[in-house]
């Protein structure tokens, strides 16, 4: 009888998976693998909100194989050396694998080739599993990447998607195969309150209902703070429980201005990962523009723990901040003010926000987080690095009625209307309550310290 390993890592799922239908079109039972990986923890890669959604999702991963007649096998310690060890154990000679792009991914499956080649056995990468396009599949000419969305924008909408796979009927599993007991997420502390649930049967029922009730107003209403007119699906997509290929088909099959619109920020995610395949130092070096004007010292560590814990001063800031910790996700929008006020307000490295965000957010992806914190920063892909964008102006923008400040910043539920977004207003004060912080700098200061660093003049 013959047997193929399939390693899932990010590809938590049972639909539109190449690597378990090529396995089980080869072999005549498969070893559907996951390994609980050391080396991610000692990264510091790993926090609360992903391993508790993480948990989630092997739970409904082993659920789904057993509802097909298999299991999920979950071992912990090095990858290579226990990819190695079970298929010694059940004469597995194929291991199947979806293919990733970030720095530690292609060492990790340069190590595995090698550790299986010298087993004589063989390894099976598997490209456009995690995207919709894999990178590399479009460049410009000259290069091997595109460092400018609109660009890659144009080719990507052109390039045709593989079709999506149907989830495998049956998954047969051999027999005696140890697997240890899977992760809880009743085990994980320190989680956020608001942490929604992992897995593939929700991400699948989440896209269901965001296309049938919630994708035809997106181009129109996704900037919306209070309204929250998003598709909440980017923890799904972070851990492969829904497909990047089918969930663009289906937008495009609904149609219309608010699945275009949607399809183009999956292109965002897409354009992101070819950047960070093409230079994974981008992960932590500045990608285009180096800065080393940012500041340090005990000022800039106050600043930027009053940012931490959403004490800045400026309202949809704050509002920002205090929902990312309680629901480890933040609004598109939220992240952007985010982001603009800790790198060019306060002046403060990039990497120490992109870091507090990886700590706390469940969709903590390292080409989108990375790359999107550089490109509000200045470091990165953005066309016009210098822009600055003005918490009051925007909030005034994107929560109008400020619903959405007086939701996460209870100090300011009696400030009516879109005075919340400046309780230091004489007029504002009275209803503020007591221990909302004062602001930590003022925007023109901070705007002209900013355009000083920068070299732009007063």
């Amino acid at each position: 009888m013959s047997i193929a390993i399939v390693l899932f890592t990010a590809d938590l799922r049972l639909y539109d998976h190449p690597p378990l239908r090529a396995a089980l079109r080869s072999a005549d039972s498969v070893v559907p693998l996951f390994v609980r990986d050391d080396a991610i923890a000692a990264a510091g890669f790993s926090a609360p909100n992903r391993d508790a959604f993480l948990a989630d999702c092997l739970a409904d991963l082993d659920a789904g194989l057993r509802t097909r007649g298999g299991r999920l096998v979950v071992r912990s310690g090095d990858v290579v050396r226990t990819v190695c060890a079970v298929a010694a154990e059940t004469g597995a000679a194929h291991v199947h694998l979806a293919a990733d792009h970030s720095g530690y991914a292609r060492h990790r499956e340069d190590r595995l080739r090698a550790a299986l080649t010298a087993q004589g056995r063989r390894l099976h990468v598997h490209d456009g599993v995690g995207t919709a396009v894999p990178p590399g599949a479009v460049t410009p000419q000259g290069s091997d990447h595109f460092a400018v969305f609109t660009p890659y924008f144009r080719r990507w909408r052109r390039e045709r998607l593989r079709q999506p796979l149907a989830a495998p009927r049956r998954v047969p599993v051999p027999d005696g195969v140890h697997s240890e007991d899977p992760p809880r997420r009743t085990a994980v502390t320190g989680t956020s309150p608001g942490l929604t649930t992992g897995g593939e049967t929700a991400g699948r029922r989440r896209l269901a209902a965001w296309l049938r009730a919630g994708v035809d107003a997106y181009e129109e209403r996704h900037d919306d703070l209070a309204g929250d007119a998003t598709s909440r699906l980017s923890p799904y997509l972070h851990f492969g429980a829904v497909s990047a290929a089918e969930v663009v088909h289906r937008a495009r099959a609904r149609g219309g201005p608010g699945a275009e619109a949607f399809a183009r920020q999956l292109c965002w995610r897409d354009f992101h990962r070819q950047v960070l395949a093409a230079r994974p130092e981008a992960a932590h070096d500045d990608y285009r523009t180096r800065h080393d004007h940012w500041r340090t010292g005990p000022d800039a560590d106050a600043d930027l723990e009053a940012w931490k814990r959403g004490r800045t001063g400026y309202p949809v800031v704050d509002a920002a901040m205090r929902q990312l910790a309680h629901e480890g996700c933040l609004h598109n929008r939220g992240r952007l003010l985010a982001a603009s006020f800790l790198t060019k307000t306060l002046l403060i490295d990039w990497r120490a926000g992109a870091r507090h965000f990886l700590d706390l957010l469940v969709d903590g992806d390292l080409a989108n987080n990375q790359l999107n914190w550089q490109w509000v920063a200045g470091t990165g892909t953005d066309t016009r690095p210098h822009r600055v964008l003005n918490p009051v102006a925007q909030g005034r923008r994107h929560d109008p009625e400020g619903h959405y400040v007086r939701r996460w910043v209870p100090e300011l539920a009696d400030v009516p209307g879109a005075a919340v977004h400046e309780p230091w207003k004489p007029h504002t004060a009275p209803y503020v309550h007591a221990g909302y912080p004062e602001r930590i700098v003022d925007l023109s200061d901070g705007l002209a310290r900013f355009r000083r660093a920068r070299g732009l003049g007063d």
